[in-house]
């Protein structure tokens, strides 16, 4: 079994992205990694071209800024790195670059890809999400931030990036059918110091949005965590790579957990899918095979 691991960055020191971290912590579980490096504003290329390992592959990618629509050209630089998986390889794993896997979780998503590695029914596997808020003690609990996704995948080449980079499908409106494991991604991309989260904010916003859009909507001096995004303290142990940069957290966010009174609907679903593991109205861009 041979397993490539891919991903794509562009202007990630700029913006302050874990994708040292990202791409360490699932290094070793992986016999190749191809990262698309997108012409940057920062030195990102020549940081990754320093990453010891002789398992990096990196594609130099322009990334075609006019394709706002739903976000397309991320899932466009998502397809140069995948495409580019050589065929010898069974599996693929991705990561954008604000995700770090947990160490406890490398064993599960190895043994559930030997297990279904002839198995062409699976067609990829799905991991559980911890969404961190504000800072690395809280995740969100809302309703809008997936709790699942498609992270590894066969590596079949008529497979593609879906929208914005979301999962992936094989046809537009045929979704691919994947098994549930116990594997986590711990997801980064709302821990930032609040001038540089405005600051990716207002970018991230132009793939897909207009200038004006973004300048009349989004645009301000500083971004403030809000004390009206449904957290809960995070009670688990984040990945050992992440030591480092969750040391050196330089602000402050402390939301008031005990003015956080859940909606009504909110306290329903969250009880119904407690007894019964189905989460009302939840979209799911998978089939999930039981």
């Amino acid at each position: 079994m041979k397993v490539c691991g891919f991903t794509f960055i562009r202007n990630g020191l700029k913006f302050d992205y874990p994708f040292f971290e990202s791409i360490h912590s699932i290094l070793p579980i992986c016999d190749c990694f191809i990262i698309s490096v997108g012409k940057s504003d920062d030195n990102t290329l020549q940081a990754i071209q320093k990453i010891d390992s002789p398992k990096i592959k990196i594609i130099e990618s322009v990334w075609d800024d006019s394709l706002r629509k739903d976000g397309k050209v991320l899932a466009v630089e998502t397809d140069k790195a995948f495409q580019a998986i050589p065929e010898e390889f069974d599996w693929a794993f991705y990561l954008q670059a604000d995700e770090v896997v947990h160490e406890d979780s490398l064993i599960p998503i190895k043994e559930a890809m030997q297990k279904h590695l002839t198995n062409d029914a699976v067609e990829g596997l799905l991991l559980k999400y911890n969404h961190f808020y504000g800072s690395y003690e809280y995740v969100g609990d809302a309703y809008s931030w997936c709790r699942r996704e498609i992270r590894v995948l066969k590596n079949r080449k008529h497979f593609f990036s879906y929208k914005d980079a979301q999962g992936f499908r094989k046809k537009p409106n045929d979704k691919l059918s994947v098994k549930l494991i116990d594997g986590y991604v711990f997801h980064y991309s709302w821990v930032k110091e609040p001038k540089l989260q405005q600051e990716k904010l207002e970018t991230f916003n132009r793939f897909w949005h207009s200038d004006s859009w973004v300048d009349e909507k989004i645009k301000k001096e500083n971004f403030v965590y809000s004390n009206e995004e449904l957290v809960v303290p995070f009670k688990g142990t984040h990945p050992k790579v992440m030591e480092s940069r969750i040391a050196s957290k330089k602000w402050d966010y402390s939301p008031p957990l005990a003015s956080q009174r859940k909606p009504l609907k909110h306290r329903v679903k969250r009880l119904v899918e407690k007894l019964t593991g189905w989460r009302i109205g939840e979209y799911r861009n998978y089939k999930l095979i039981r």
